[in-house]
């Protein structure tokens, strides 16, 4: 069975860190890119990262960039999305999925994503 599972979500103070991970199960992630996209209430899904299956390329929004990174250990078959100086608007439910393609220059949207995460909920405030 194809899994992807998110994990590290929680409650951090604006300026704090948290680390996100995406743990697969049932298939090898080196062959898909990843993506982070994250939902808060009463917006549309928004992409935040992605990385290539080998990790050489990788892509931020500009709302994280400088803030966020990606990274991948396929040893692990996991995905992590480092999370530094949050902000109150970084409060959303965040989702990793995969995409069927090893390599992409961009992100792409979310209807191009095969697999779904749960979601973990990361909320910045004092």
């Amino acid at each position: 069975q194809l899994r992807l599972v998110e994990s590290g979500g929680g409650l951090v103070q604006p300026g704090g860190s948290l680390r996100l991970s995406c743990a697969a199960s049932g298939f090898i992630l080196n062959y898909y890119t990843i993506g982070w996209f994250r939902q808060a209430p009463g917006k549309e899904r928004e992409g935040v990262s992605c990385i290539s299956g080998g990790g050489s390329s990788t892509v931020y929004s500009d709302s994280v960039k400088g803030r966020f990174t990606i990274s991948r250990d396929n040893y692990l078959n996991t995905v992590y999305l480092q999370m530094n100086s949050l902000k109150p608007e970084d409060t959303a439910v965040y989702y990793c999925a995969a995409l069927p393609r090893a390599y992409s220059s961009t992100c792409r949207q979310p209807e191009d994503y095969a697999y779904w995460g749960q979601g973990t909920q990361v909320t910045v405030s004092s």
